[in-house]
């Protein structure tokens, strides 16, 4: 199977981007791994023609709207995102409608046609600073409610919340922490910032996947409970294989991250299946709002 999707590879000039999250057969047979937006950026800046995404649409669209050049194929249509699913153009235009004029922060876990309404995009890495730069006294922040409010913590600018979550992290509880603690008392918790406020508070390190990944690596201790969906034991065992890491519950599973198999990578590298494109308009929008936020990484 890996020799026929390495033949499939070449003749379609592709490369194949895994999320963090992906089964370990998906990672181990990706040209890059990592988290979303990082895998994008790496998208618009290689030679290849064709970007196979293992990941969700949000991602997959984002990879279009940086590189509308490329052909960009998700191998499962269904592989979606319930937390970017909590907010639509026509919700956000409705509560904009009832708010005071304001700065829109968009997570980069959304849709192309809510980025297009947003003022700027924000990672779970670099929210604070996003809400800084734009010196406002107050923003919005969609889709999840939890960064937002971690977001908050950290900074003077009121920030109004929408009621979204993602599923999987809002799933993890301080009851589960505190369990997993007592259980391994010598180890250093982890935990992403989509997790509820009060998991995030137990956090040693409150960190995106990729974050988690140097954390660990430049971290002496040996130990780790990992506060984020399950699959990023993986890739955290594969660039430390001398640590240990801990799941902090074994309930966080996100099911769309495991949708794809190497079977449809296949058939979506033989048939051209599951292309995700932006329409221009949109595109356009959209990547003002993630170049805003690219820029203030430079």
């Amino acid at each position: 199977m890996e020799k026929k999707i390495r033949k499939l590879l070449t003749e379609r000039s592709a490369i194949i981007l895994a999320h963090n999250y992906q089964p370990p057969e998906i990672q181990d047979i990706a040209d890059l791994c990592g988290d979303s937006l990082e895998l994008s950026i790496k998208a618009a800046q290689t030679d290849a023609d064709v970007i196979l995404f293992c990941g969700v649409h949000f991602m997959a669209e984002t990879a279009s709207i940086l590189s509308p050049d490329k052909t960009i194929l998700l191998p499962r249509r269904d592989a979606g995102c319930p937390m970017a699913d909590m907010v639509t153009p026509e919700m956000l235009k409705k509560k904009l409608g009832e708010l005071p004029p304001m700065p829109v922060v968009t997570y980069v876990n959304s849709s192309a046609d809510v980025k297009a309404l947003s003022t700027i995009c924000c990672t779970s890495a670099n929210a604070v600073e996003i809400v800084n730069s734009l010196e406002a006294k107050a923003v919005l922040m969609v889709p999840d409610r939890n960064l937002a409010e971690n977001t908050a913590l950290k900074t003077n600018t009121k920030i109004y919340l929408w009621e979204g979550y993602c599923p999987t992290h809002d799933r993890l509880t301080r009851g589960d922490v505190l369990k997993a603690k007592s259980k391994h008392p010598e180890a250093l918790f982890m935990a992403h910032p989509e997790c509820r406020p009060e998991v995030v508070a137990l956090a040693d390190a409150s960190l995106s996947t990729s974050g988690m990944i140097r954390y660990a690596r430049e971290s002496d201790r040996q130990s780790f409970i990992v506060g984020t969906e399950v699959g990023m034991l993986y890739p955290l065992k594969k660039a430390n294989p001398d640590k240990t890491f801990i799941p902090a519950s074994d309930s966080m599973v996100c099911e769309d991250m495991k949708k794809i198999t190497l079977s449809d990578i296949v058939n979506s590298l033989e048939n051209m299946d599951g292309e995700v494109s932006v329409t221009e308009d949109i595109r356009k929008k959209a990547l003002s709002a993630v170049e805003k936020m690219i820029g203030l990484a430079k």
